[in-house]
């Protein structure tokens, strides 16, 4: 009768211990007040406008020698997270940016684009890399309308700008490709945790989710995206080693120095390098150097490994496969 009791009691206790303040329907209210949850895909842009964008974002047409497109520097077909796997990514001749190329998905979530800030639309954006001189280098704004004009899939400029004389421009061109970047929305299980689905978690990652919150984690990383939503020093406590001084070299104000917006941590495990300089290439050494650098503290083994485990959770179910 003893060991029937003894072999209960875990089962009596299980539905108490699911509504502690940190797992189950508790740990659900407490995280959408958090996060919320992702918005709906903007309904602004036509279908033509999307179209136009989507083969403007797979065009080497863009690039001055015909070798780079959009994609190339941010996957997204065969089921890739919009991120090359590269440290820094080669522009069209070959060399080197400066920073990691970041992924697209959900981009439209960010407050402002690039690590330093300096784009604060998705159209600023989707232009920038197409005339900089290591990325696509287009050499001028007419360049790039005549590769517009002479491309194969020119005819789709009057059908999505049809009230425009001239639709052949780089301003054109980066408003399709930011139409067709705002249908980048992904789809993971901690969105189904979100919408009270508790099981959508499994007890590890519930207790990563209640480490990242109870931690500090959501200071800088919070909002649907999960990050994207401010920008913030690296190193905030424990100086971080980099020689890049990000958005101080747009505002030249020295309140900037070696800050850099915060990126979403929406696929983070599908989308390693990580941080500006692309140093880190594991999710678990990356929980720690942010642990250290912007909280300043020494993460224990099991508290990382849990909310390794919970930062897992927001891969994209559509984008696990390449």
């Amino acid at each position: 009768m003893r060991s029937a009791v003894r072999l209960l009691l875990p089962l009596f206790l299980f539905p108490l211990l699911s509504c502690g303040p940190d797992s189950g329907p508790a740990l659900v209210a407490k995280s959408r007040r958090v996060f919320g949850t992702l918005p709906r895909i903007s309904a602004k842009d036509t279908p033509q406008l999307v179209h136009l964008g989507r083969e403007l974002y797979f065009s080497r047409e863009l690039s001055v020698n015909r070798r780079q497109s959009c994609n190339s520097c941010h996957p997204i077909d065969a089921r890739r997270p919009s991120t090359d796997g590269e440290a820094t990514s080669p522009g069209a001749d070959g060399q080197r940016g400066r920073r990691n190329s970041p992924t697209v998905l959900n981009a439209d979530l960010n407050f402002a684009m690039f690590w330093d800030g300096r784009a604060r639309t998705l159209e600023q954006q989707a232009a920038g890399p197409i005339m900089n001189p290591v990325e696509m280098a287009m050499p001028s704004a007419a360049a790039v309308a005549a590769r517009l004009r002479t491309m194969p899939d020119h005819e789709l400029f009057p059908a999505a700008f049809p009230n425009d004389p001239d639709p052949y421009t780089i301003d054109h061109a980066a408003r399709a490709i930011a139409a067709f970047e705002r249908t980048f929305r992904t789809h993971d299980r901690f969105d189904d945790f979100q919408w009270g689905n508790v099981s959508a978690l499994s007890w590890k990652e519930r207790r990563g989710l209640a480490r990242f919150m109870s931690l500090g984690c959501t200071s800088c990383h919070n909002g649907p995206a999960i990050g994207g939503r401010q920008f913030q020093r690296i190193g905030i406590v424990n100086p971080y080693p980099t020689s890049d001084h990000g958005r101080f070299e747009v505002t030249k104000n020295p309140s900037d120095d070696f800050v850099f917006k915060v990126p979403s941590l929406r696929n983070v495990a599908l989308t390693a390098p990580y941080f500006h300089d692309g140093s880190v290439r594991d999710l678990p050494t990356a929980v720690e150097r942010m642990a250290w650098h912007q909280l300043g503290i020494r993460i224990k083994p099991a508290d990382r490994d849990d909310i390794v485990a919970f930062l897992k959770a927001l891969s994209s179910t559509d984008r696990l496969g390449s």
